[in-house]
């Protein structure tokens, strides 16, 4: 059983998670700040259900269409569609699956999440396909990922959103495209030569690794101002700029992984470091929204 269970969870990359269910969170607490207090444990469940089911989705489609250049890379065709050990319908099953686990979780929220839940399986889902025909695909990952803080945000508020806080929720979703993109390319590195020989799009392909590395680094720090501005919007101090610290240096560091060691540290500077940024991220909103009192209500 526990076998049969970390096939499924190393199919979807279940681990990856980490990336933007910390957003979502963090998100989830500033919106309830101005609320009714801690949105309580049906909503952070469904808020939970919600993302998971969204991801496994997205990452069974893309291990679906992108199955033939899987077994033609040999990074990749050890996984599980190119080597056999998932079948194809197992992997259509799975996919529909978490597509309805989303809508149902959705419509358990509010209203508003229900609607627009078909909509966030297109955008999830057709980032796939763009490496066939733009060199900006980094990008439409990172909407993709973006949705997360926003789709928690609308969970917890619905339609009641001020001003203020669309200003704010597009802040921080800016934020995560621009982190996505820097970190996306980076990843992209280690395919650059099968990208190119493959009729693949990215901007590493478009641009050489050299130019695209400054391109990240460029993303990165555009990020870290978006962040800067998210905390001003929310009137968040210490602990956040703490955190706002301590995220540069991962990033900073990412870079220099980036361009001085091997591409087997890859794995390093995009699931680790990335991993702590999302994490720090989390825990200093969470921890300027419960010394400001924003969790007044339990319920």
């Amino acid at each position: 059983m526990f076998s049969i269970i970390q096939k499924w969870l190393s199919f979807v990359r279940f681990s990856h998670t980490i990336f933007a269910l910390p957003f979502a969170l963090a998100a989830m607490a500033v919106a309830a700040r101005d609320h009714r207090g801690w949105p309580g444990w049906r909503t952070f469940g469904l808020i939970l259900a919600a993302m998971v089911c969204a991801r496994t989705c997205a990452m069974a489609f893309n291990r679906i269409v992108d199955r033939k250049f899987d077994a033609r890379n040999p990074r990749t065709a050890g996984r599980h569609l190119p080597a056999g050990q998932i079948s194809l319908a197992e992997a259509v099953a799975l996919m529909a699956g978490s597509a309805i686990g989303l809508v149902a979780a959705s419509y358990f929220l509010n209203p508003v999440c229900f609607y627009l839940s078909p909509v966030a399986l297109i955008v999830i889902c057709f980032y796939s396909l763009t490496k066939r025909f733009t060199d900006y695909t980094h990008f439409y990952l990172g909407i993709a990922l973006a949705l997360a803080p926003v789709g928690a945000w609308l969970a917890v508020k619905g339609t009641n959103v001020s001003i203020l806080e669309i200003f704010q929720m597009l802040t921080l979703a800016i934020a995560v495209v621009f982190w996505l993109v820097g970190f996306d390319i980076i990843y992209a590195l280690q395919d650059y030569e099968f990208d190119r020989k493959a009729g693949l799009h990215s901007l590493v392909v478009a641009w050489g690794p050299k130019n695209a590395l400054t391109a990240a680094f460029l993303a990165h720090m555009l990020m870290c101002g978006f962040l800067a501005v998210f905390g001003l919007l929310c009137r968040f101090r210490i602990a956040f700029m703490i955190g706002w610290l301590i995220i540069l240096v991962c990033l900073l560091l990412e870079h220099w992984i980036a361009r001085r060691r091997s591409l087997n540290w890859i794995n390093v500077a995009f699931f680790r470091l990335n991993a702590v940024v999302s994490a720090v991220f989390c825990v200093v909103t969470v921890a300027e929204v419960v010394f400001q009192g924003g969790f007044r209500v339990l319920r």
